[in-house]
């Protein structure tokens, strides 16, 4: 279902049902945004190698990230499937994968929740017409009761210790590419994902459990940084404003404030796609910021979501600032450098056709060919600035 979180997405392809599934991934997580920075301030501030120690209020770590956080994920994924029912349902289900696990079970609440939620959904439906007038309420209690319980004991039984295998392998995967210097390798894959809007599905599903159980065993976890990194995307917007097309350089201050202050990367997806090789650019980026990361030795205690500057200073251990921002700075200038170069340094001001076969038609004109059309484009080649000829051939230009 389609909520301010999870827009919807038309399409039967490939790419239109992973945009789904990311989409339903960030419906359950994006509302309890604010659960997670709650967790990663207290975390930042009170564990022994926080800003301010405090052996008392750092036991809230432990239960937040274990039971709280889960279980806020299954309830708001029974919620999306069957509305309050459903989110009581998930709920109780989901502490089943809680006891049956003893890592943070997210991907668990998020495979759990909805599903209880869609078993009572079918329930309801077929209890509703053999249901007799007076005892709705007690049926509808009792349906939700043994669905509830049933799942809880799925998941301590199956849906747990099977995730909490899938995490710790996938885990030990990470832990090998970053054992070997190779995490950098993995921008090659998160970088055009995101630019094709399944940033969602990699951040929340994939990334985040995992670093949220390696912050609990190391204090800070380098994937939380990997697609959040808000740098391949502000070099890039650099780029665009100092050498892109000028029909597109009044829109790129608005874009840089709200991605790298406001997080929403969204933004900045769009520039990609009108010109695909830029891909490179922020895969440079990523890459380049990954690696200072892990020289470094950067990480960060929580997810910083949305991925902008005052997150990453948020969720930011004690004395890992160094590291940090120059992730940041150095994505940032790749990207931009990488970027600059594709779009040619701003030649013809940046308005200057990209395609070959619309650069050379001014070449190829006979000198005898002197018809209006052709006059016209010449005449707007030396003179973009005047008539209104010239107002009418800039953007098409531009769009090259």
């Amino acid at each position: 279902m389609a909520t301010p979180y999870t827009p919807t997405v038309t399409g039967t392809g490939v790419r239109a049902t992973i945009q789904r599934f990311g989409g339903h991934l960030a419906g359950m997580i994006m509302p309890n945004i604010g659960a997670f920075i709650a967790w990663g301030l207290i975390t930042a501030l009170f564990i022994p190698t926080g800003w301010l120690p405090n052996k008392t209020l750092a036991e809230l770590v432990g239960p937040i990230i274990s039971t709280l956080l889960p279980v806020l994920i299954g309830y708001t994924g029974g919620r999306m499937v069957h509305a309050q029912r459903g989110a009581v349902v998930g709920a109780v289900a989901t502490m089943g994968v809680v006891v049956g696990a003893d890592v943070p079970m997210f991907l668990g609440a998020m495979i759990i929740g909805p599903l209880a939620a869609l078993i009572l959904k079918y329930v309801d439906r077929f209890t509703a017409e053999r249901t007799k007038a007076g005892f709705e309420m007690l049926v509808d209690n009792f349906t939700a009761g043994i669905v509830g319980a049933v799942m809880a004991i799925v998941g301590v039984l199956a849906i747990g210790p099977v995730v909490e295998k899938v995490t710790e392998v996938a885990g030990s995967g990470v832990e090998w590419l970053i054992t070997h210097s190779l995490l950098p390798i993995a921008s090659v894959i998160i970088e055009p994902a995101k630019v094709l809007f399944l940033n969602n599905a990699i951040n929340h599903g994939v990334l985040g459990p995992l670093g949220v159980a390696e912050s609990v065993k190391h204090g800070k976890s380098i994937l939380f940084m990997l697609e959040s990194n808000p740098g391949p995307g502000l070099g890039l917007l650099i780029a665009y404003l100092l050498f892109g097309p000028r029909s597109l350089r009044p829109s790129t201050p608005a874009a840089m404030i709200i991605h790298f202050f406001g997080g929403i990367h969204e933004i900045y997806f769009p520039y990609v796609l009108m010109k695909p090789r830029l891909i490179l650019a922020v895969i440079a980026g990523g890459a380049s910021g990954v690696l200072t990361f892990l020289v470094t030795g950067a990480g960060l205690v929580a997810t910083p979501s949305p991925g902008s500057i005052f997150a990453y200073m948020a969720v930011t251990p004690k004395g890992g600032w160094f590291g940090v921002i120059a992730g940041i700075v150095i994505a940032t200038a790749v990207s931009f450098a990488v970027a600059a170069a594709l779009l040619g340094f701003g030649r013809a001001n940046g308005d200057q056709a990209d395609d070959p076969a619309q650069g050379a038609t001014p070449n190829n004109t006979t000198p005898n060919d002197t018809t209006p059309n052709d006059n016209s484009i010449t005449s707007d080649e030396n003179h973009d600035t005047t008539g209104e000829t010239a107002a009418e051939s800039v953007p098409a230009t531009k769009e090259a």
